[in-house]
This record gives structure tokens, sequence and C-alpha cells, in this order.
């Protein structure tokens, strides 16, 4: 049981960290990135899809991405997808190949968006430690209906509290990894 308490929080601690991972794809960096476009949808014949579903995506050089329709007719609707979505980035068609070339950041934007990576790794944080309180309440109650001694309560929230501290660590890495990457020109 208390096993199953601790598998339970490692998991769910783990998504967190890929979770972290995934939002920070979108934070653009000072290098072009198929990551940047992975979430937006085109409109295919009435349906959402996911860009990569609808053309090639490809990284031409370190400023610009190339994005090839797998038909032609579905130029239009991915330049319209390209300006709705919040990326900033307008762009620029050559017959059935559209090229987002990006602009170089400014030191206040790269200053900005550490800022908001730093922030997503805290909303991190405050999840892993919400998963921590649950797995150690689930703890408690099972030592109130007397089903662990106290000993086995205590061992079990020290182990909790060893994979919150990895989890932390990890969110630290990435966060720290994804800041080098900003500030890096």
């Amino acid at each position: 049981m208390l096993n199953e308490i601790k598998k339970d929080a490692q998991a769910r601690m783990a998504k967190s960290v890929e979770a972290l991972r995934h939002n920070l794809v979108k934070v653009r960096t000072g290098r072009a990135s198929t990551g940047l476009v992975d979430t937006i949808k085109v409109n295919y014949y009435g349906a959402d899809m996911p860009l990569s579903q609808v053309a090639s995506v490809s990284v031409a050089d370190a400023r610009s991405i190339t994005i090839t329709p797998w038909e032609k007719q579905m130029v239009g609707a991915i330049e319209k997808a390209i300006l709705a979505s919040d990326l900033g980035l307008t762009p620029n068609t050559a017959g059935t190949v559209i090229r987002l070339n990006l602009p170089p950041l400014t030191e206040e934007r790269r200053r900005e968006l550490a800022k908001v990576v730093h922030h997503e790794g805290e909303d991190a944080k405050v999840a892993i430690r919400n998963i921590r309180r649950d797995a150690n309440h689930h703890v408690k109650e099972l030592l109130k209906d007397k089903q662990i001694t106290e000993d086995e309560a205590a061992r079990c929230e020290q182990d909790i509290q060893k994979l919150t501290d990895a989890a932390i660590k990890d969110v630290d890495e990435v966060v720290k990894a994804k800041e080098a990457e900003l500030m890096a020109v």
C-alpha cells in the first residue's frame, strides 16, 4: 500500500517535470526550432489538425523554419494558423514553401523570457509540492486507520520527501538549461 503511494507520487512528479519541458519548448530562444510550431493547429477540411500532420516542418538555418504543405491548397490555411498563433511571426510564402524568419532577440526580451521560464519552473515546483502533500495525506490516513505503524509512516514520508527533492532538482536543471539557451547569443 505504501509502495503504491510512493510509485503514484513518483509518476505524477515525473509527469510534472515532463509538462514543464513541454511548456518550455514553446518559449522562443535565439535559435529556430520545430518545437515552436508544434502547438499550431491548422483547419484541414473542417477539422483542426496539428501543423506537423499537414506539412513537413524543418529548420532551414539558425534563424528560419521552412514549412512545406503536403497539399498545395493548404498554404493559405497554414498561413492563417501561423498569423493567428501567439508566436508573433509573419510567414513568407514562395510557391508552396512557407518560411518563418525569427528575428534576433534583444537583451531585454531575453530577460523577459528568462522570467517566464523561471515562473514556469516555480509552477512546476508548486505542482510537485502538492503531489507530496497528497501522498503524505494518504499516509496519514493509513496511520489514522491503524493500517500502518508510526515508523512505517515516518519512513514513507522520508521517501516521499526524497522523491520530491529529486523532482525539484530536475525542475531546477531544466529551468537552468533553458535560461542558458535563452541567454546564448
